[in-house]
């Protein structure tokens, strides 16, 4: 029987195109080690006899699984939504499927990394917002595959994240520049994954007030479970009753920014004619709300992790350790202002009007 009148295998595809097996696979599933003189031959012979490469074919030949595993604490964020989205047409475009982990909590978290299901079942790992402990890194180490880093520096590992220091020092400077000497910052407890970030943020914050010569003040650091409207009240209240109130609120995260600016307006303090408020992230909403925020881009840093992945399994000698730091950029909006003039300076400026209009 001729291979018109069967079902066509990868060699008769291989026998047509004067290529070997291997070279047909790593051409239809778009690897780049191929040239564009024999990816033309194969793909006029794929067609020429209706051929279709199966995953599980392909394997066997390549010993790759043509599938990119993904593990996300949540999928209920906005970054990852952005950042997942934009996996899906880079990885298509290389011939790749890809599988989410979602590992919410500490069960599901330790069962992962018992069973470790991306083993055999993937050709690279990409981890998104994971704080690892010692074990759990070097159980990915064992994997036998490229593992990426996403939105965190893990040393000698590939990674992909923005300065989150230098985001937030850039952010506290901006608030000090305007005249601020009063600035608070409001973080998340319990943010599934994204402690890293928080912890940075923090510091970065701190560096600028040590940087302008203002005492740090525990007092003027809250924090508040994530999407808790008590929680945020509660906060927002505790720097409200401080002997020295903040004129200016740096939140971690555009959501925990949004939920302050809403607490102050409830209690008729106006933003930011009397407190400023800015945020992290440039979400859509930060656009709508006229909130001033650090902007970072969750798309750039998929794409840019999705790329080192598919580096690092078409080329055994890639850099393993390379990291990729993508820049954040202040969005100044209508939430941040030069803070409000003393009381005494208010009076005198109020008293001055008034011998004027007389």
């Amino acid at each position: 029987m001729s291979p018109a009148q069967r079902h066509p295998t990868l060699a008769d595809v291989a026998e047509r195109a004067g290529v070997s097996p291997s070279t047909v696979s790593r051409t239809l599933r778009g690897l780049a080690s191929v040239s564009p003189q024999v990816r033309a031959r194969v793909e006029k012979a794929a067609r020429e006899l209706n051929f279709a490469i199966s995953r599980q074919a392909s394997s066997l030949v390549t010993g790759r699984t043509g599938v990119m595993a993904v593990l996300v604490p949540t999928l209920d964020s906005w970054f990852m939504g952005a950042a997942l989205s934009s996996l899906g047409p880079l990885l298509r475009g290389a011939g790749m499927e890809m599988t989410v982990y979602v590992v919410p909590d500490l069960t599901e978290r330790a069962e992962f990394f018992e069973r470790l299901p991306a083993r055999r079942n993937a050709d690279a790992l990409m981890v998104f917002c994971f704080d690892l402990n010692k074990e759990e890194t070097a159980r990915l180490d064992d994997l036998g595959m490229p593992v990426i880093y996403i939105s965190q520096h893990v040393e000698g590992r590939p990674s992909v994240y923005v300065d989150d220091v230098a985001g937030a020092c850039r952010a506290t400077r901006h608030l000090i520049n305007l005249g601020h000497r009063r600035v608070a910052f409001a973080h998340t407890v319990n943010a599934r994954g994204f402690s890293f970030s928080s912890r940075d943020r923090l510091l970065g914050y701190r560096q600028a007030l040590t940087e302008a010569g203002i005492p740090l003040d525990d007092d003027l650091v809250v924090t508040t479970p994530p999407r808790d409207k008590r929680g945020t009240t509660q906060a927002v209240g505790n720097l409200l009753s401080l002997r020295e109130p903040p004129t200016a609120i740096f939140a971690e995260q555009d959501d925990l920014a949004a939920a302050v600016v809403a607490t102050l307006r409830t209690v008729q303090i106006e933003v930011p004619e009397r407190i400023s408020v800015l945020g992290f992230d440039d979400q859509l909403m930060a656009e709508w709300l006229d909130l001033s925020t650090v902007a970072q881009s969750p798309s750039d840093m998929g794409r840019a992790a999705a790329e080192l992945a598919l580096q690092l399994i078409n080329d055994p000698d890639a850099d393993r350790g390379r990291h990729i730091v993508l820049p954040t950029h202040l969005i100044p909006r209508g939430t941040t202002a030069p803070p409000p003039a003393p009381q005494g300076e208010r009076e005198s400026q109020g008293s001055a009007e008034g011998r004027r209009r007389v």
